[in-house]
This record gives structure tokens, sequence and C-alpha cells, in this order.
């Protein structure tokens, strides 16, 4: 199949800085890929790139088979953008949000009704169509924003960390949201900074830091070629923490000491606390957990905070 977004040696520049420095990466039709980074990786700029609204300093870009510096107006009908913050217009009420976009791409007042209401009853917005978009939680202007992404029936829906600030319950059902446009077979292309949600939403995704790709697989494939099968947290306090790592340096292949804890990368995670017990070290407490894409993406983008 063609694929919908095909990048090969992606660059884009402002001024000295290379924000993404020539990166190869293809999306599938129906398909849902990840972009995951630090802040500064060079995420967002990627997605305005694809999206038809900024320029690349190099390599070649195509979405749906056509240049976004040539066919910018034809790529953006055909995509819907949920941006990192929210932009409803708050004088309005629920329903018209989504009546005024549909005008914006041309659909005549019938279907806009037509999609609006299908789309309230998608987003669990419908007992809300009256309401002004300022009274609405935070979960709930969220659906708002994705529903009026889809207003037009993109091929593509872009989403910039599509959750951020909200709390577990409505990740949770703007989750259930997503799968349900997958199973629709709407391509989705997520950036997020919660590797649950990537491991939850994609099937594919790639690793940025510093403007390159890292990493490129499933969430499972990364967490099998970076990681291993478990992790076991240690915690012997903070003065007692770096002693302690040194003497078990030998008790599994990689060991990592952080401020507060010990972690040892294993197979087995409890063949390895018996190992450490057994030399005579005596953790205030452990805990055995399956590795998670959060391992992998620390592995590959280092645990310092990136301003």
């Amino acid at each position: 199949m063609t694929p919908v977004i095909a990048a090969h040696g992606l660059t884009k520049r402002f001024g000295e800085l290379v924000a993404v420095d020539g990166i190869d990466f293809e999306v599938a039709p129906g398909e849902s890929f990840g972009l995951l980074g630090p802040n500064g990786a060079g995420k967002s700029t990627t997605m305005r790139m694809v999206g038809a609204v900024s320029t690349r300093s190099g390599g070649e870009l195509r979405v749906l088979d056509l240049d976004p510096e040539t066919h910018g107006p034809e790529i953006r009908s055909q995509l819907g953008v949920v941006p990192q913050e929210d932009n409803l217009d708050t004088e309005l009420t629920v329903r018209d949000n989504l009546l005024v976009y549909g005008r914006y791409f041309g659909l005549p007042r019938r279907v806009c009704a037509e999609r609006a209401d299908e789309l309230l009853e998608f987003a669990q917005l419908t007992e809300k169509a009256k309401v002004k978009t300022d009274d609405l939680s935070g979960g709930m202007k969220r659906r708002l924003t994705i529903a009026r992404a889809l207003i037009n029936d993109p091929r593509i829906l872009m989403l910039d960390e599509p959750t951020t600030g909200l709390d577990p319950q409505a990740r949770h059902v703007l989750w259930d949201r997503l799968f349900r446009l997958k199973e629709r077979g709407t391509t989705l292309v997520v950036t997020t900074h919660y590797m649950d949600e990537a491991e939850q939403l994609c099937d594919r995704l790639v690793v940025v830091d510093h403007g390159r790709i890292m990493a490129e697989g499933s969430p499972a494939e990364l967490i099998r070629r970076y990681s291993t099968r478990e992790v076991v947290e240690l915690r012997f306090g903070s003065s007692r923490n770096a002693e302690a790592a040194e003497r078990m340096a030998g008790v599994t292949e990689r060991v990592e000491v952080l401020p507060d804890r010990v972690l040892l990368y294993a197979d087995d995670g409890e063949a390895v606390v018996e190992k450490v017990l057994a030399l005579g070290l005596e953790p205030t407490t452990s805990l055995v957990r399956r590795s998670s894409l959060e391992d992998v993406f620390l592995r590959l983008t280092g645990r310092s905070l990136i301003e």
C-alpha cells in the first residue's frame, strides 16, 4: 500500500538550529503512528511540516501522495488536527463549534448538521449540545476538540499531546474514542509524553531526540530490543544506593543508580532479588515489574531534564 505519509531525509532549520535532522519514516493507511521524544526533540516541528503549515528546509515529504509545499490546501482539507492546547470558541455552544468549523471546509449546512449530531454522540456530548463550551470540563473540551477535527471526515487525524492535563478517567474515555477511530480505519499520528498512552494507542512509533530518530518499531519490539523482560526497583536510602549498586554489579548485566532507588534489569526479577538478599543486602523496599516503554524511552534519551 502507498503510505499516507512518507518522509525521507526530512530536515527543518531555524537559523543555526537544526530542529529536525534528516529523519526517515513512513505511515501506512489505517495505522496508529507515534512520535515520542523529550521537549525540543522536533516532534511538533515534524507535525507542522506534515500538516502543511511549515515548509521543510531539506529532504522529501509526501502526504497523501502530495507535496505539502505545492498542495497545502488539498492536504489540509483531508487532515484533522487536534492541537496541544484546546482552541475552541468559548462563546459558542458545543454544537455550534462543530457547525461553524464544518463551514470552513465548505460543507453544506445540512451535511454539517448531520455530522455534528453524529460526532456529538461519538464524543459522548449529545446532552451538552446547547451548553457553552466555556462551561465544559477539561475532558469534555478535549473530546469536543477531537470531534471538531473529525467534521471533515479526515483521512489522517493528527493529535499533539491529546490527554495532557486530563485525569485518569477522562484519559481512558478519550482512549476509547481513539480506539473506535482506529477500528474505522482512520490513520492516527500521535505525539505524547505518556508512555502508557503510546503503548495503548500506537501500532508503531519512533523515538526522536535532538531532531534525529533514535529507534523505530512497535512498543513490544522496542521493549524487547532495548530493555529486559522485568525491572527490579530497590531502595536502600539515598545515602546507600550507590554503595549497594557497587556490590550488586555482578548480579545482572545492567544496574542503574537513581537518587531514590536502584534499578536492575533482568529477565527473572524474583531470581535477582534472591541474589541481592544472598549478598547480605537488605533493601527497605523492593518491587519487581515488567519492563515498559518508559524504560526504553529513558535509556534512549537520558534522564536529564531538557528545557
